[in-house]
C-alpha cells in the first residue's frame, strides 16, 4: 500500500540543469535544510523561553535570514565533504569523521560571516545550542534515511530487458547493495534472438508479455540492454509500457544517470547525435568567462599568502637559484597547445628520458613537492592560465600532447574532450583517482564525456564545492 501511494513519484534521480541528482539524497538534503533552518529557532526558545530577544532586535537582520544562512552553510559544508554522495563507502566511522569536520568548518565559516557582517549574528549561547541541535537533527535524519532506503520505500523498481553482454555490464557494475541506492533491479528478461545468456542467475522465465510482466512486478522503469536491437527488440511491447506510464530508457542513459559517466564501450554515434546535451550557447560561453575571471581573481587574492609561502618553501628546500614555476605544454581547446604553469614539485631533470605519467611515491618528486601535490597547491599558478583564457575554472584536465596522440588511437571519441576549454578542476578528478595507464585515462574520459554533455554553471559550482573534499583528504594525488 505504501508503495502504491508513492507510485509515479518514485524516480531514482532528477535532473537539475542537465545534471542527474539522486532523488533520495535530494530529499535528504531538503529535509536537513529545513531542520537546520528550524535549529536556531529551537535554540533561541531554549535559551530565552521565547523568540522575542532575537525576533524583535532592530539592529540585526530578520531571524529568518539568519536561520537561512545557518542552514545553507551547514548544507554546503556537508556537501563539500561528500555527505550527499551515493558512492561514499567509508562506513559509519568515515561518516562520523566527515560529519565532525563539516560541522567544524561550518561553524568557523559562520563565525567568519558574523565577523564580517555583524547584523547576521546570533548570540554566542544560541550559536552553540544551534550546533548541538543540528547535530542531533543530523543523527536522526541519517538513521531514518538509512532505514527508509534499506526498506526500499524510495527505490525505483527496474526490469532490464536483455540478459547478454550489455546486460551483464549492468549486473557487474551494480553488484553491491550500496551501488543500487535509489533503485532495485527486479531481474533480467532475455530478449530472444542469438543473445548469449550471461545473467542466467537473475534471468526471468515467463510466458507473460513484457507489459503484463511489468504490471505484475510493479516495474517503474525498463532498461533496454539488448545486444542486437535488430533481432531482439519488442517495439510494440515497449510502446505499450511507455503508454502505461512505465519509463523506458536505454542502457547508456541508465549508466549516465546512475554513475555520472558515459560508458564508451556501449556508445554509438547515433546516441550522441540524438541525445540532449553536447551544446554550448553564446550566452553560456560569456557567463562562463565572467565566472572564470571573477573566481580566478578572488582565489588569487585569498591564496596570496599560500602562493608566497610556497615560493619561499621551494627556495629553502632546493636553494635560492632553483626554479619555482614549471612550464609544460598541454593540449587545450580545439586541440591547440598552450603553456601550463605549475609550482615545480619534481626535480629539475625529471623528464630527461621523455614524458611519462607520474606514479605513486614517484622518486622524482621533491620533499616539498609531495605536500604540494597532495593538497593541489602545485596547481594554483594555473589561475594565470584561467585569466589568460587558455583554461576554464572547471573542465576536463589538460593532457600532454604526447599522451593525447596515443590516447586518441586507443580510446574512441577521445578528441571530443577538446570541444571545451580544459579546467583547473574537473568532474573526473572528483569521481576517479589519479591515473597513470591507458585504462585509467579511459575511465576518466567517461566522466569527462558526461561533463561535456551536461556542463552548466550549476554543475561547475557543485564541482567547485566538492573539490574541498579532494583537497582536505588528499584524494587522487600522486
Amino acid at each position: 500500500m505504501e508503495r502504491d501511494c508513492l507510485k509515479g513519484l518514485i524516480v531514482s534521480s532528477i535532473r537539475i540543469f542537465n545534471h542527474h541528482v539522486k532523488t533520495p539524497y535530494f530529499i535528504l538534503g531538503l529535509v536537513e535544510f529545513l531542520l537546520f533552518f528550524i535549529g536556531p529557532f529551537c535554540a533561541i526558545w531554549i535559551r530565552y523561553g521565547s523568540l522575542a530577544p532575537e525576533w524583535d532586535n532592530p539592529d540585526l537582520f530578520p531571524l529568518t535570514y539568519r536561520a537561512a544562512l545557518v542552514s545553507s552553510t551547514f548544507i554546503v559544508c556537508m556537501y563539500a565533504l561528500g555527505m550527499y554522495q551515493s558512492r561514499l563507502r567509508e562506513g559509519s566511522s568515515g561518516l562520523v569523521l566527515r560529519t565532525l569536520i563539516s560541522f567544524i568548518i561550518a561553524n568557523i565559516t559562520l563565525a567568519l560571516f558574523y565577523f564580517l557582517i555583524p547584523e547576521l549574528i546570533i548570540g554566542r549561547g544560541v550559536f552553540f545550542i544551534t550546533a548541538a541541535i543540528n547535530l542531533l537533527f543530523l543523527a536522526a535524519t541519517r538513521l531514518f534515511f538509512g532505514k527508509l532506503v534499506d526498506e526500499k520505500v524510495l527505490r525505483t523498481r527496474i526490469l532490464v530487458l536483455g540478459a547478454g553482454q550489455r546486460a551483464s555490464r549492468i549486473a557487474s557494475r551494480f553488484r553491491r547493495e550500496s551501488d543500487r541506492r535509489g533503485f532495485k533491479i527486479v531481474g533480467y528478461l532475455p530478449s530472444g534472438g542469438s543473445e548469449d545468456l550471461l545473467c542466467s542467475s537473475r534471468a526471468i522465465e515467463t510466458d507473460l508479455s513484457l507489459c503484463h510482466l511489468c504490471l505484475a512486478h510493479q516495474i517503474d522503469e525498463v532498461v533496454v540492454a539488448v545486444d542486437d536491437r535488430r533481432q531482439g527488440l519488442p517495439v510494440a511491447d515497449l510502446l505499450e509500457c511507455k503508454m502505461l506510464g512505465i519509463e523506458v530508457i536505454d542502457d547508456v542513459s541508465f549508466f549516465e544517470r546512475e554513475t555520472g559517466k558515459i560508458e564508451i564501450e556501449l556508445l554509438s554515434p547515433g546516441w550522441i547525435i540524438f541525445s540532449d546535451g553536447f551544446h554550448t550557447r553564446l550566452y553560456q560561453l560569456e557567463t562562463r568567462r565572467v565566472f572564470d575571471i571573477l573566481a580566478a581573481l578572488l582565489l588569487l587574492v585569498l591564496t596570496a599568502p599560500i602562493l608566497l609561502a610556497t615560493l619561499i618553501a621551494i627556495k629553502l628546500d632546493e636553494g635560492w637559484g632553483a626554479p619555482v614555476i614549471y612550464r609544460q605544454t598541454r593540449t587545450g581547446l580545439g586541440g591547440m597547445p598552450f603553456e601550463l604553469f605549475k609550482f615545480r614539485s619534481m626535480v629539475v631533470d625529471a623528464e630527461t628520458n621523455g614524458a611519462v605519467w607520474a606514479s605513486k611515491d614517484d622518486p622524482r618528486t621533491t620533499r616539498i613537492g609531495q605536500f604540494l601535490r597532495t593538497y593541489r597547491i602545485d596547481e594554483l599558478p594555473q589561475l594565470v592560465n584561467v585569466l589568460r583564457g587558455e583554461m576554464s575554472f572547471v573542465g576536463p584536465r589538460p593532457e600532454r600532447p604526447e599522451f593525447v596522440e596515443k590516447l586518441k588511437q586507443e580510446i574512441p571519441y577521445y578528441d571530443e574532450r577538446h570541444r571545451i576549454k580544459p579546467g583547473l578542476v574537473g568532474w573526473a578528478q572528483l569521481c576517479y583517482p589519479y591515473g597513470a595507464t591507458v585504462n585509467d585515462s579511459l575511465q576518466k574520459f567517461k566522466y569527462d564525456l558526461y561533463y561535456l554533455k551536461n556542463h552548466s554553471l550549476f554543475l561547475d559550482i557543485l564541482i567547485l564545492i566538492q573539490t574541498a573534499e579532494v583537497i582536505l583528504f588528499g584524494k587522487g594525488a600522486r
